[in-house]
């Protein structure tokens, strides 16, 4: 078989020479698919390496300076995702991609092929999970607020994402197996079909599934209290959406293939499976803006790091959760308690 990896990239399918496209298919092996979308992938995935490892970069710096901060497991988890993204856009697109495929062309050992696969999937479970994660956290603090007072708390974060992480490479080494859809025209074999439906099971179906049931109790119960959507929550839901918009077009792809129509002979579902793993991956580089969008502290520690700060001012808001103490110590600032006329007197005199 040829090269197995997570993503099988555009672009990568080896054009038939004079002699394959000279055969039939009653004649002998049937032409391949061709990639439709000639150097574009190539460009898209360059650019968005090179904007999303920086935007993340950002992002963590940020995140970590509000975990100091605040002390909360919520920026604990958002830090987690955003350091397994920075290892997907790593391993997924500068080496799966830019490096194997556009620069070597895939003249690489074998062994080493296959070892980057395990890592391909480790770092995308690994960054999913997390998600998972931050979903659990929110909704615990939401619908079980004595307990999380008890367990959510960074020591105890840092614990649970070390034991997703060690998960989630444990997770890729079955993926070192994982058949090239684009390379190997026999039909899938048993093995093949296991290593799909656990893929999508475990980046996609199993995800999901925890998001909806997770989210709908949330939003079920602040609705109940009558209580608005709050700037965590709101992140949350922003976050698990995007994600499964541009994740389902490759996972609908990847069954598609299984069952219907191969990648590696029609160039429909070619170009389909292009386009959407160009959505998937686009999924890395997207949190930044999410959180500029619906965080304030957010917003305010990355221009800190921007500027090169090293601390936020006194009145910068650390959390939405400290919003309301934050107006109150305004107000009071704002109109401070008078001083009796002895004391006034004395401060102003000599």
């Amino acid at each position: 078989k040829g090269r197995e990896v997570m993503f099988d990239w555009p672009n990568i399918t080896v054009v038939p020479s004079p002699s394959d496209q000279a055969q039939k298919p009653g004649g002998g092996e049937l032409q391949r698919s061709k990639c439709v979308l000639g150097f574009f992938p190539i460009v898209y995935y360059s650019v968005l390496l090179c904007v999303g490892v920086p935007v993340n970069i950002l992002t963590a710096v940020a995140l970590s300076r509000l975990a100091v901060r605040t002390k909360k497991a919520l920026y604990v988890y958002l830090l987690a995702l955003t350091g397994s993204d920075i290892l997907s856009q790593l391993f997924i697109i500068f080496v799966g991609f830019l490096l194997e495929s556009a620069v070597f062309h895939r003249e690489v050992p074998m062994l080493l092929l296959h070892s980057i696969s395990v890592a391909e999937f480790a770092a995308n479970h690994a960054s999913i999970w997390c998600t998972v994660l931050l979903t659990v956290d929110r909704y615990v603090a939401l619908c079980h607020p004595l307990l999380h007072r008890q367990i959510s708390y960074p020591a105890w974060a840092r614990r649970i994402i070390t034991v997703v992480f060690l998960l989630a490479l444990l997770s890729g080494v079955p993926f070192f197996w994982w058949s090239d859809l684009w390379r190997v025209a026999d039909p899938p074999t048993s093995l093949d079909s296991a290593l799909i439906w656990t893929h999508v099971t475990i980046i996609y179906f199993l995800p999901c599934s925890i998001f909806l049931v997770l989210n709908s109790l949330i939003v079920i119960r602040l609705r109940e209290r009558q209580r608005q959507l709050g700037k965590s929550t709101a992140m949350l839901l922003a976050i698990t959406s995007v994600f499964a918009v541009l994740w389902a077009p490759r996972t609908v792809v990847v069954v598609y293939h299984l069952y219907v129509s191969s990648v590696n002979r029609d160039w429909r579902v070619h170009l389909a499976y292009d386009l959407s793993n160009m959505l998937a991956m686009l999924n890395t580089a997207v949190n930044f803006f999410l959180y500029c969008f619906v965080s304030k502290p957010f917003r305010a520690a990355v221009r800190d790091v921007l500027l090169l700060r090293g601390h936020a001012p006194a009145n910068t808001s650390l959390s939405s959760l400290s919003s309301g103490m934050n107006k109150r110590s305004h107000q009071d600032s704002t109109n401070p308690t008078p001083l009796p006329p002895r004391r006034a007197v004395g401060i102003v005199s000599p």
